[in-house]
């Protein structure tokens, strides 16, 4: 049985939904590789990227079995699932495209991970989140750059070392949901932010995503302050950004809203 799916619309928006409901969507390697497999190579008519699951839960982190059977591998294998993880973090949160993740239950460890490499999380007000890896005498590693900069490092301290319950609201309030709303408003909630993001240029919305990690990364480094305006200069003349004005101009949609 296939352990994700991948549909798409028309207007651009394409969905993968992990889908090993009876392991608690739980990541093993099979379904790291394949969601990075999916997220690298996504059409390039993709304008916005959901991560979904099925069921109750979202996501119960690593496959526990998968996990106690790393004992009977090599050190090069054992290594080899690492990096395997990190890449598939690195692929979804490196993605040009704006990504959505739709969080309908709990989300513990690595799924916590996968959540901060998305752009904008939706979490229902029943959703629960856990950093639960040092209760198995684990550590957050490969998803800790990407949670501390979710949370920043004062709860990051709190959340690694306690493996603590994080109810919706409370994930909300340090950063790490986006947006909280009733389970019946879930979809709803996301297609808003879908249209949102439809409405914008593509090319421009992909820049803008390198512009927020190179700054949060680089911090004021004068070279790199030094670069905004060229970025800004190139980016302005070109065929997106023209398009832009004019359609402002003429008081028409740009051409790449549809309809």
């Amino acid at each position: 049985m296939d352990k994700w799916a991948i549909t798409n619309t028309d207007d651009g928006v394409y969905t993968l939904t992990i889908t090993r409901e009876k392991q608690r969507n739980a990541l093993d390697l099979e379904l790291i590789i394949g969601i990075t497999e999916v997220a690298a190579n996504i059409p390039s008519d993709c304008r916005v990227f959901v991560l979904a699951s099925a069921g109750d839960i979202f996501c119960a982190g690593a496959d526990i079995n998968w996990m106690k059977n790393s004992a009977n591998l090599s050190a090069e294998q054992n290594q080899a699932d690492a990096h395997a993880f990190a890449t598939m973090l690195k692929t979804l949160d490196q993605l040009p495209h704006p990504t959505i993740a739709r969080v309908q239950g709990a989300a513990l460890g690595g799924g916590v991970g996968i959540i901060c490499c998305c752009d904008v999380v939706v979490a229902t007000e029943q959703a629960v989140f856990a950093l639960s890896e040092v209760r198995l005498g684990l550590i957050p590693a490969t998803i800790s750059p990407y949670v501390i900069e979710a949370i920043g490092p004062r709860a990051a301290r709190r959340y690694f070392q306690s493996a603590e319950k994080i109810d919706a609201q409370r994930a909300f309030d340090i950063g790490l949901v986006s947006e909280v709303c009733q389970a019946d408003a879930l979809d709803t909630t996301i297609d808003n932010v879908i249209k949102a993001m439809l409405q914008c240029g593509p090319y421009a919305q992909g820049q803008a995503k390198k512009l927020v990690r190179d700054l949060s990364t680089q911090g004021h480094n004068p070279e790199l302050i030094e670069s905004l305006g060229d970025r800004l200069a190139a980016i302005r003349t070109g065929d997106e950004a023209q398009e832009g004005f004019t359609a402002f101009l003429d008081k028409r949609k740009p051409k790449w809203i549809a309809g």
